[in-house]
């Protein structure tokens, strides 16, 4: 089953609810898709782009429009609520812009949803082809017996299928390479410890779960051999990845372990440097709480000050190489990004 898909309205898996409950929820109408992206019922940047195409199409069939003139104006509305959901994740406005201009290009009602549709469908196909071709051009970077350590989750729940990080491990075992993964838990929600686990255990992939503390010892040990993570946005100086990140790199290029970053051309935001992106911040719930609907489980004080920001920019000094759909880009960085990415 894929994370995010149409069946007359968009459907998700509710991951705020693994690994106690698998739920599929159904989102009728924007603000309910919306709120799912904001309470993290849906994440990881390529399925937030299919989240925002869907999201689009949703607002193109949610209301008896009159004119085509109204349900262009509506869908303009829809993509400005919906860009404000999360703002560091880039592919979301990326999803959204692509199936708005298609959207657009329609002479009557009736063509603007099915525009709207179809381009949020090829949005999703796309997704897992480029995941499938990222895990085979990454695999070549694993060696049979490796242990790799990955951070947050970067699978088939954090795209529409397959995986990034998580596709690229995929991919190896897929071609008879023995592969063992340490996942770092990924505090404070825990996509690591509740997601990426679980994913691995689903296909019977050798996963064992530290906590975001211990990647130092376990690399001083020489427990492992590569490092995968994936990206909500890359820079001309910076991926931004999960809160952490920044610090498993560090750790990485310390102990000589190459350090990896899989992600889909449409992750890349070139025009701009880590400077000029915000950081999205979230509530203190949760850091304070055990778990965000759990009001009584306090794990800090209720009223201590709590910052708490959901990405950090890792440099792209620390990171060995960039893996995409349309190949391995190693440094120079500036050199190599725009030529294999044909960017401008």
């Amino acid at each position: 089953m894929r994370t995010i898909f149409w069946d007359g309205c968009v459907k998700l898996i509710d991951q705020t609810l693994l690994p106690d409950k698998f739920e599929v929820i159904s989102c009728k109408t924007i603000e309910e898709l919306a709120d799912a992206i904001k309470r993290l019922a849906v994440r990881g940047a390529p399925a937030l782009e299919a989240a925002g195409g869907y999201g689009i199409a949703l607002a193109a069939y949610e209301k008896d429009f009159k004119t085509v003139e109204e349900i262009k104006e509506h869908l303009k509305k829809a993509a400005e609520y919906l860009s404000s959901t999360r703002p560091t994740a880039v592919n979301l406005f990326y999803g959204i812009e692509r199936v708005l201009n298609r959207a657009l290009e329609g002479s009557s009602v009736e063509e603007v949803r099915e525009l709207a549709l179809s381009e949020a469908e090829k949005i999703a196909e796309e997704d897992v082809e480029r995941n499938k071709l990222m895990g085979k051009h990454g695999a070549r970077l694993l060696e049979d017996g490796d242990t790799v350590l990955t951070y947050c989750n970067t699978g088939r729940l954090a795209t529409v299928d397959w995986g990034t990080a998580l596709g690229v491990i995929r991919s190896a075992v897929e071609e008879g390479k023995n592969i063992r993964v340490i996942a770092c838990e990924t505090r404070p929600l825990n996509q690591g410890s509740r997601l990426t686990t679980w994913e691995l255990m689903q296909d019977g992939i050798d996963v064992t779960l530290i906590t975001d503390s211990m990647a130092g010892i376990v690399m001083q040990k020489g427990m492992v051999d590569k490092v995968i993570v994936g990206a909500d946005r890359i820079v001309r100086d910076a991926v931004f990845n999960k809160i952490g990140t920044y610090t498993v790199a560090v750790l990485a290029k310390e102990h000589g372990i190459p350090f990896y970053v899989a992600a889909p051309e449409t992750t890349f935001d070139w025009s701009r440097t880590m400077n000029e992106v915000v950081i999205e911040e979230r509530s203190r719930e949760e850091l304070i709480y055990c778990h965000i609907k759990c009001k009584s489980c306090l794990i800090a004080p209720k009223d201590v000050k709590v910052y708490n920001p959901a990405f950090d920019p890792t440099p792209l000094k620390y990171v060995t190489a960039l893996i995409t759909e349309k190949g391995v880009i190693h440094p120079p960085y500036e050199e190599n990004v725009p030529k294999i990415l044909n960017l401008r």
